[in-house]
């Protein structure tokens, strides 16, 4: 399991840097993928499934956001998160 703070240093723009958009999309990918495989075995979970797409939808508009302001950290991102698009 990879810590928080881990994550953290490998996506911040600097050294004080904890919530830009790109820390937070790491943080919230890191997490959709752990409830993804929780799904996996537990299939009826529908309260948590629900938070699960709040967090979905809550990466969606930070992607969006980074893409509108600057497409080359955006595209970076993407392929450093393996994510689609």
């Amino acid at each position: 399991m990879i810590d928080k703070t881990q994550i953290t240093k490998e996506y911040q723009a600097h050294e004080k840097d904890t919530g830009s958009a790109d820390v937070q999309i790491a943080l919230l990918t890191h997490r959709i993928n752990e409830l993804t495989t929780h799904f996996q075995k537990h299939r009826k979970d529908h309260s948590s499934r629900r938070g699960l797409l709040k967090m979905v939808a809550d990466r969606r508009r930070l992607l969006d956001y980074i893409q509108k302001n600057d497409q080359k950290r955006y595209q970076g991102l993407i392929k450093k998160l393996n994510l689609r698009k």
